[in-house]
């Protein structure tokens, strides 16, 4: 179990990653019902990377993600496409990044955040974690390397769990820090929410690219091997 957590690590460390859901999860706290709307958006984060993982984990298992402990060849081609994928986002992004970060703007949507019902707050988190074009791939890519790790079920669970978790830790740190401090975090998630919305567009391209590489580089080796 140990060799496939050490796979998903960085995959679920660049999910962690994610500025637009962290300044999305800041300002849902500040709504008049900060204290349900955030745990329902984190509940939808964590229900939407564990509800994608498990299915590549169900898709790995009939479909002969490994043999001999060794990861079959589709999970090697889906890799490398994953990681062309991303890649190719990342350059996107760089392109598009703004010349100067101050003059950076949030999505549009996020204007009307303090309008969201409940349940549109749940949907919320569960499109930021299993629709976004960064963490979908490599949530996908986590549940096919562990499905390919060669080992039971149970470890297969536990270190989809262990992924969750890790990849949780950027959306879940203004809910704790906001649930610790109460009004004394307002400043601490504005300036936050401040310096992620003035470099999102560049921290998500270099993010891109870098595990778009790292991707590439597993699935040449799964092919070559």
């Amino acid at each position: 179990m140990g060799h496939a957590v050490g796979d998903v690590l960085g995959l679920a460390a660049g999910v962690a990653v994610s500025p637009l859901p962290i300044v999305a999860m800041i300002l849902i706290l500040a709504t008049p019902r900060g204290h349900l709307n955030g745990a329902l958006f984190a509940v939808g984060w964590i229900l939407g990377l564990a509800v994608l993982g498990a299915i590549m984990l169900a898709v790995g298992g009939p479909g002969g993600a490994s043999g001999d402990k060794h990861p079959a060849t589709w999970v090697g081609a889906l890799k490398l496409a994953l990681g062309v994928l991303l890649a190719l986002f990342g350059a996107r992004q760089w392109h598009r990044r703004p010349a100067d970060p101050s003059q950076a703007q949030l999505p549009k949507w996020m204007a009307a955040i303090d309008r969201f019902t409940p349940l549109k707050i749940l949907g919320l988190g569960l499109l930021l974690s299993a629709a976004n074009a960064k963490n979908a791939p490599l949530t996908i890519a986590a549940g096919a390397s562990i499905s390919s790790a060669g080992i039971p079920v149970p470890q297969q669970i536990g270190t989809l769990a262990i992924f969750v978790v890790i990849a949780s830790v950027g959306v879940l740190a203004p809910l704790g820090v906001y649930l610790i401090m109460g009004e004394r975090a307002k400043d601490v998630l504005g300036n936050w929410r401040d310096w992620a919305v003035r470099h999102n567009v560049a921290v998500m391209a270099v993010l891109f690219f870098v595990l778009g590489l790292k991707l590439i580089g597993d699935g040449v080796i799964v092919l070559a091997s």
